[in-house]
């Protein structure tokens, strides 16, 4: 523990420059994922290779990893639902799930037919979240599979979308002690899930049940973690795995063109810049607001 924390102390805003993250190497899906729940409503297709999730109006469904990972490299391919795809929530996220716990999170928020998908990310410490972000994906998430992708370090959390960077949330707990993810193991979920009281256009609209069942696919099970009990507070080969390096410590500079393309074209809420919601700014915005 003392290590951590002695790390914790030198971690810096920012002046590293980041390589993209190594190739993933698929784990199949019956060798590192369970169903959460109902998995009478999980589909295996080409032996595995592919899994479907499917919602219909009497319950969704979900899978979770068998393992907890601190820090690491985790992706999925996903295609979501197709068609009108109001009021439902299709969800890939990492999770401590205890009362003061942290949570990394994508939330693909379903529309009516026509209508773009919007990502929404959030980041939990400590039990608190409140940190969402909303962007329009660039491209049909519907038509075909593409990456989403969490590097968790040390030094920051970032989020990609086929390796373009979308939000980075860094470690402020030394200069502007904001909370940080780094000593609760979390294991990886995903779900699919009926969400019409708030998902799309907040609540008004809902889900069309004669749609149903609405079906998300999923391949490219990646995992390149630590893997830690449930009760391990640090990484035994911390500062020796690849994701550790200098080089995966910040975002480079073509990544942050890559990220203020984003900001620029596609974001469409940033809780960061939201002064109804926020009179006094997060003080982890102020390091957001630099980007």
């Amino acid at each position: 523990m003392a290590a951590v924390v002695a790390l914790l102390l030198v971690v810096v805003a920012g002046g590293a420059s980041a390589a993209a993250p190594r190739k993933p190497v698929d784990v199949p899906f019956q060798k590192n994922y369970v169903p959460t729940w109902a998995s009478d409503h999980i589909r295996y297709v080409d032996g595995g290779r592919e899994v479907q999730l499917v919602l219909d109006k009497t319950t969704g469904t979900g899978f979770q990893t068998r393992g907890s990972y601190l820090f690491g490299h985790f992706s999925m391919h996903m295609k979501l639902v197709a068609g009108d795809s109001a009021g439902t929530v299709t969800a890939f996220y990492l999770s401590s799930q205890n009362s003061e716990h942290d949570e990394i999170d994508f939330e693909f928020l379903g529309n009516r037919t026509g209508q773009p998908y919007i990502l929404q990310t959030n980041v939990f410490t400590g039990g608190k979240g409140d940190r969402e972000q909303r962007i329009y994906l660039w491209f049909d998430p519907t038509k075909e599979y593409h990456s989403y992708s969490v590097l968790w370090n040390l030094y920051m959390i970032a989020f990609f979308v086929d390796d373009v960077p979308i939000r980075v949330f860094k470690n402020s707990s030394a200069d502007l002690g904001v909370r940080y993810p780094f000593s609760q193991p979390m294991k990886l979920y995903s779900s699919l899930w009926n969400a019409d009281d708030w998902a799309t256009r907040g609540g008004r609209e809902k889900t069309d049940w004669s749609r149903a069942p609405f079906v998300a696919s999923y391949r490219g099970f990646h995992v390149d973690g630590c893997e830690a009990s449930a009760e391990a507070r640090y990484c035994a080969t911390q500062g020796a795995r690849w994701w550790d390096q200098q080089e995966f410590r910040d975002l480079d500079a073509a990544q942050y063109r890559k990220l203020q393309w984003v900001r620029d074209g596609y974001t469409i809420y940033n809780y960061c810049t939201d002064r109804d919601r926020y009179q006094a700014m997060p003080p982890e915005c102020k390091r957001d607001r630099d980007v």
